[in-house]
């Protein structure tokens, strides 16, 4: 028996790979029995004859589970986001960032597409930009040339498994392929009446990149807030857990109790509006979904 991760799943077929090389097999008779399903990225245990006719016989806890794209075992997520063409959108970007917490996946923020921007742009890009460096996001900040880009991204690919995801139409799928050129993944142009380009990918693989891998699919095609609860919100925002004992009332929401520290650091500048703003926004959506329900 050896261990190994499933690095592609097609066509009924997992592509296992250890110190060996990739082993095709099956899964076990009984797992349709058992409800599990072998994921890309899943950690298992398996047996092989031969380089193409093997059994995949257990599947190791997940550290976790993506839905859109079906992968387990994500460390990291480079959130693409383009300052100009399309526009960037902090709403779109708080909402990737609380499901990567939430997810307990670290965020890469690469901001694409900076020298497009007129000085004044360029000046609110950069109040953003503190704001997450504040806290503690990584946040990589290149041109509209791909090659820098890459260069860029290089050093935080190394060693992890990671995903890219991101505005529609931000370049993802051109990344991917000039980060491995032999991948080829079909790229579309940006719909002039949408603004936004369309999804390309097919099937999930993990691509060897930088001693790394990365998803050959952008992720987290789906942004709702399903399996989040509106009091547990504020715990996938650092600047409020941080001050989440400092509030008077346990469970505070951070909307209408008194002496509440995270509307005092709001107050006193210590936190920013805009995302306090997407917060009250998010609260509303998740309590909008229950009551649908």
């Amino acid at each position: 028996m050896s261990r190994g991760r499933i690095v592609k799943a097609l066509s009924g077929f997992y592509y296992v790979e250890n110190e060996d090389g990739i082993f095709q097999c099956r899964g076990r008779g009984n797992f349709r029995k058992r409800k599990i399903t072998p994921l890309v990225g899943d950690w298992v245990e398996f047996e092989a004859e031969n380089r193409t006719d093997g059994y995949v016989l257990s599947v190791e806890d997940r550290q976790n589970e993506l839905i859109r794209p079906p992968i387990a075992n994500v460390e990291q997520a480079v959130l693409v986001f383009s300052t100009e063409e399309p526009s960037f959108s902090s709403l779109l970007l708080d909402r990737f960032l609380i499901h990567v917490e939430a997810n307990d996946i670290d965020p890469i923020i690469c901001l694409s597409k900076v020298d497009l921007l007129e000085e004044e742009q360029q000046q609110m890009m950069q109040t953003y930009e503190s704001t997450y460096r504040d806290l503690g996001y990584e946040v990589v900040n290149t041109s509209i040339y791909l090659d820098e880009t890459i260069e860029a991204l290089r050093p935080y690919l190394a060693n992890k498994v990671s995903v890219f995801a991101g505005q529609s139409g931000v370049g993802k799928s051109s990344l991917l392929n000039a980060l491995k050129p032999d991948l080829d993944i079909e790229t579309n142009p940006i719909s002039k009446s949408l603004g936004r380009g369309k999804h390309t990918t097919r099937h999930v693989e993990l691509i060897p990149i930088e001693k790394g891998y990365v998803a050959d699919t952008p992720g987290f095609s789906s942004l709702d807030f399903e399996g989040i609860e509106a009091d547990e919100l504020g715990m996938y925002y650092p600047e409020m857990r941080e001050r989440l004992n400092d509030c008077k009332f346990r469970g505070c929401t951070h909307i209408n109790e008194p002496k509440c520290a995270v509307k005092a650091a709001i107050e006193n500048g210590e936190i920013a509006q805009h995302r306090y703003n997407h917060y009250l926004q998010f609260v509303e959506e998740i309590q909008s979904q229950k009551r649908r329900y």
